[in-house]
This record gives structure tokens, C-alpha cells and sequence, in this order.
């Protein structure tokens, strides 16, 4: 069974055992199990079910492996002529899921 659900703003495809990188989820930490409700689709064969936005007592459960931090990003800011410029950076929290399991 495959499920489509919405973290940090995006919709992800997933199905059992998959390791996936989401964005951060606040106080969660390694190990800990997470449960996903907000699930927008679920299939298997020909079996779909959609939601209207979510599909009501749908639940994806998975664990926490890893937490990390995406690469540097270096942003600059620049406008010719008014001695204006600013360089900055910026890297993301991300962690690392496993999908222990799919509830339809």
C-alpha cells in the first residue's frame, strides 16, 4: 500500500519501510515515533481512496533515524550604485523517517 501525505508544507508518495527526508518536525527526536494524519491519498492495485482534503481515520506511523542539516545556501543581496550589499547564509533542519506503517 502506497499513501500520499502532506509535512512542512509538501506532499510526499509513501509505503512501508521507506527512509524519507522531511523537514524538521519540532520537539521529535531520534527514535522517537511519529504519526502522520494529514493523509490525501492512499492506494493499492486498484483499490484508491481520496480524501476531501484528508481521508478521515488515515494515519502513516514512522519512526525518527536521523536528524541533519542540509547544505549551505549563501544568499547576497546587491543594489549597484548605493554601496548596498549583505551576504548571509542559511542551512535547514531536516531529519530522516522510516515508514513503519500504513492505516487506511
Amino acid at each position: 500500500m502506497k499513501a500520499v501525505i502532506l509535512t512542512g508544507g509538501k506532499q510526499y508518495i509513501v509505503e512501508k519501510d521507506q527512509v524519507l527526508t522531511i523537514e524538521k518536525i519540532k520537539n521529535a527526536k531520534t527514535g522517537d515515533v511519529v504519526s502522520f494524519d494529514k493523509v490525501l491519498l492512499t492506494f493499492e492495485n486498484d483499490d484508491i481512496k481520496v480524501g476531501k482534503p484528508y481521508i478521515d481515520g488515515a494515519v502513516v506511523k514512522a519512526e525518527i533515524v536521523e536528524e541533519k542539516r542540509s547544505k549551505k545556501i549563501s544568499v547576497i543581496k546587491f543594489k549597484p550604485k548605493t554601496r548596498y550589499h549583505k551576504q548571509f547564509g542559511h542551512r535547514q533542519d531536516l531529519m530522516d523517517v522510516k515508514i513503519a506503517e500504513i492505516k487506511a
